[in-house]
C-alpha cells in the first residue's frame, strides 16, 4: 500500500498525518452539524439594493455591443474619464474581461463559428444583493432576461462565477448557452468577486460597479471590518470572514430564487414563476462547477439538472484531496519537479524560469526535503513525490502555467485567509494585498487604478494593479518561507492550522439529491484542479451513495480555455466549453424525455497549427 500521498515527501508524511487525522474527525462532526443546521433553516431571502437596466440598440446582454470582433481586441474598452467611468462603461469592460478570461476567442479557435455564440441578445438586467444565513456580507445576484424569453417553455439557467470572478464571471458559460435559447440566466459571485475595498482611501464599489467613498454611500457591496489605520486592499474572498466556499450551494439557490422573483416582476402577465412551473438548470466551471454541485445536494425539488465543468469539489475518500492541500504541495514542489519533465508548454519560457526552479530544488535540499546531489537528481525526486501523491504527468505538464505565473501562491494565500476567516490585518503567514511600486513595496492606489478593479480584477490578486505582499520574502529563494508557512497550515499543528483546516472541512461536498440528473465534464490534462483529486472522487462518492451521475473525461483538455489563444497552448490543447455546451444540450433534451448521455472518455485530436474543426473535438454521440 502506498504511503499517505497527501504530504510532500515520504519522510514527514507519517508524523504529520496523525495530527491531521485527529483534528479531521472532530471538525467533520462539527462541519456536518453546522451544515445540517443551515439546510434545515427556513430561509427568507431579502434582496437588497435592487437595480435594473435595459440593453438594446447597440448594447446587448452577451457582449454589451462588442460582438466577437470587439471581444477579440487586445486592449479593453476605454473609459472616457479614466478616474470616473460610467456604469455602462464599467459593464462593457467587465463583459470584455470575463469573456477573455474564460473563452478561447483567438482566430482558429472556433468560438462563434464551430461552437458558442456572441450574437447580440437584447434584453434587461436585474441585480441585487443577497445574504446567506449567518454571513457577514452579501453576495451579488443578477438576472439577464432576453427580450425573446420563451414564455411557453419557461427556463432559467443558474450559474456561479468561475474562480473568484465578479458577477459576470460565468457569461461565457451560462449566458452564451442560455440567452440565445430564450432562457433567462441567473448569476451569483458566490461571496467572492471583484468588489475590492481601498483601505487607504476608504472607497469600495456600489451596486453599479462605480467606486464610491464609504462615508457617502449605503450600497457598497463589501465594506470590511477594519480599523481606520488599516492600509492596502481588502477583497471579499480573503477578508469577508465568511468562508464563502462553505455556502456555495446556498449562493446558487438564492440566485435562482432571485431569478423567479425578478421574472415575476418583469413579466407580471405570466406570473407567478415558481420552481414547479419553471425549468431550472445549473451550470458552472471550476469553482462555479463546485458551486453547482454543492447546490445539487440541497434538499427540495427546486433544481432540474446540473452540468459541472472541471469542478473544484472535495469529498472524503475515493482519492479526494482538498484544493488547499494540493495547491500548497504544488507551490513548493512543482517548480523543481518541472525540470524533470520534457516538452513543457510555453509560456512560461524555460530560459527565464529554469534558474528560479533550480534555486527551489536547492532550497528544498537545504531544508532536508530533498536528498539529491545535484539539480537533476533533486528534480527527479520532486517529480516522483508528486506522482506518488497522485499527480499525473499530464496534469504536471499543464500545471507549468500555474507554477510559472505564481498562481499557486496567490491561491494559497487567499484561501488560507478565507478558510480561517481572517480579517484585514490578520493575514496568515504575513500575507496582505496592496498596490505596489516598481520596488514591490506597498503604496496607495491611484484613482484610475481603483476605478478599473471592478471590471478588470479576477477576484484574487495579483492583477489589475493589486499585488500580493509577502512579508517573509528573503533571498535566495524569495517565496520559500511564505510557502512553507502556508503548507504548514495544512500539515502542521497549532491554532492557525486548526483554524484553517476547520474552514476546509466545512467545504466538503455531499452526494446530489436522489433523482437529480448530473453530468460532470473534466479535462484529463487539467493542471489546476486535477481530475484525480476532484471530479473522479466526486463521481465515485456519488455513485457509492446510489446517485446516477454521468461523467465525461476529455483528453487533451487543460483548465484554462482563455490561454488557448497562446500558440503553444492552442496547438496542444482543446477547449472545455464545447463539451459543457453539449452536456447542457443533452440534459435539456433529457428533461424533455431523451436519455441521459452515457459516460465517455473522449479521445480528442490536438489541432496543432490548424484551425479547430469538429473532428478534433470528437464529440460523443
Amino acid at each position: 500500500m502506498r504511503e499517505n500521498p497527501h504530504q510532500i515527501l515520504p519522510a514527514p508524511r507519517a508524523r504529520l498525518l496523525s495530527a491531521v487525522a485527529a483534528l479531521a474527525l472532530a471538525v467533520a462532526i462539527a462541519g456536518c452539524a453546522s451544515q445540517a443546521a443551515r439546510d434545515a433553516a427556513t430561509e427568507t431571502v431579502m434582496f437588497e439594493h435592487q437595480r435594473s437596466s435595459t440593453h438594446r440598440d447597440g448594447d446587448d446582454l452577451l457582449s454589451a455591443g462588442l460582438g466577437i470582433d470587439g471581444l477579440r481586441q487586445m486592449l479593453p474598452p476605454a473609459f472616457a474619464d479614466a478616474e470616473d467611468p460610467t456604469a455602462a462603461e464599467l459593464r462593457r469592460r467587465a463583459l470584455w474581461s470575463n469573456w477573455r478570461g474564460i473563452a478561447d476567442l483567438g482566430p482558429g479557435g472556433g468560438y462563434g463559428e464551430l461552437y458558442g455564440s456572441v450574437d447580440a441578445v437584447p434584453g434587461r438586467e436585474f441585480s441585487a444583493y443577497a445574504t446567506v444565513p449567518g454571513a457577514k456580507h452579501p453576495h451579488r445576484v443578477l438576472l439577464q432576461l432576453p427580450d425573446d424569453f420563451d414564455a411557453g417553455r419557461r427556463c432559467v439557467v443558474v450559474t456561479a462565477s468561475s474562480g473568484s470572478r465578479g458577477i459576470y464571471g460565468s457569461i461565457a458559460v451560462a449566458g452564451a448557452w442560455g440567452l440565445p435559447r430564450g432562457c433567462a440566466v441567473a448569476y451569483t459571485d458566490k461571496g467572492a468577486g471583484s468588489d475590492y475595498f481601498d483601505l487607504d482611501a476608504g472607497i469600495g464599489f456600489g451596486r453599479d460597479g462605480r467606486a464610491v467613498a464609504k462615508d457617502t454611500a449605503s450600497d457598497l457591496a463589501f465594506v470590511p471590518d477594519a480599523s481606520e489605520a488599516a492600509t492596502g486592499v481588502a477583497f471579499k474572498h480573503a477578508h469577508s470572514q465568511d468562508n464563502p466556499e462553505a455556502d456555495w450551494g446556498h449562493h446558487v439557490k438564492q440566485a435562482a430564487e432571485f431569478a423567479l422573483q425578478a421574472l415575476g416582476e418583469a413579466l407580471p402577465a405570466q406570473a407567478p414563476f415558481t420552481f414547479d412551473n419553471t425549468r431550472v438548470i445549473a451550470v458552472g466551471i471550476s469553482n462555479g462547477g463546485g458551486a453547482v454541485l454543492r447546490a445539487a445536494e440541497l434538499e427540495g425539488d427546486w433544481l432540474d439538472a446540473v452540468v459541472a465543468g472541471e469542478p473544484n469539489v472535495h469529498v472524503e475518500g475515493q482519492g479526494g484531496r482538498t484544493l488547499y492541500d494540493y495547491t500548497t504541495e504544488a507551490a513548493l514542489l512543482m517548480p523543481c519537479a518541472l525540470l524533470d519533465i520534457d516538452s513543457l508548454p510555453q509560456p512560461p519560457l524555460l530560459t527565464q524560469v529554469t534558474p528560479l526552479y533550480a534555486a527551489r530544488c536547492a532550497s528544498l535540499a537545504a531544508e532536508g526535503l530533498l536528498s539529491g546531489a545535484d539539480t537533476a537528481a533533486q528534480a527527479r525526486e520532486a517529480h516522483d513525490a508528486l506522482r506518488d501523491a497522485g499527480w499525473s504527468d499530464e496534469a504536471l505538464r499543464a500545471g507549468a502555467l500555474s507554477a510559472g505565473f505564481d498562481l499557486w501562491r496567490a491561491v494559497a494565500a487567499t484561501y488560507a485567509s478565507a478558510y480561517g476567516r481572517y480579517g484585514v490585518g490578520e493575514g496568515p503567514c504575513g500575507f496582505s494585498f496592496a498596490a505596489q511600486g516598481t520596488d514591490f513595496l506597498p503604496r496607495p492606489a491611484t484613482a484610475a487604478e481603483r476605478a478599473a478593479w471592478w471590471p478588470d480584477a479576477s477576484g484574487i490578486p495579483p492583477g489589475s494593479g493589486v499585488g500580493l505582499v509577502d512579508a517573509g520574502m528573503a533571498p535566495p529563494d524569495l517565496t520559500l518561507k511564505g510557502l512553507q508557512c502556508l503548507r504548514g497550515l495544512w500539515t502542521g499543528e497549532g491554532a492557525d492550522a486548526d483554524r484553517v483546516r476547520a474552514g476546509i472541512a466545512a467545504t466538503r461536498a455531499a452526494p446530489p439529491r436522489a433523482g437529480l440528473p448530473v453530468v460532470v465534464v473534466h479535462g484529463l490534462d487539467d493542471g489546476l484542479i486535477p481530475v484525480a483529486f476532484s471530479s473522479a472522487p466526486y463521481v465515485a462518492h456519488a455513485r457509492a451513495a446510489g446517485r446516477d451521475v454521468r461523467y465525461w473525461q476529455v483528453r487533451n483538455v487543460q483548465h484554462f480555455d482563455g490561454f488557448l489563444a497562446l500558440p503553444d497552448y492552442g496547438a496542444r490543447y482543446l477547449p472545455l466549453l464545447p463539451y459543457v455546451y453539449e452536456a447542457l444540450d443533452r440534459v435539456d433534451a433529457h428533461l424533455d424525455g431523451a436519455a441521459l448521455p452515457a459516460d465517455a472518455v473522449i479521445d480528442t485530436t490536438p489541432r496543432g497549427a490548424a484551425a479547430l474543426e469538429a473532428s478534433h473535438l470528437a464529440m460523443p454521440r
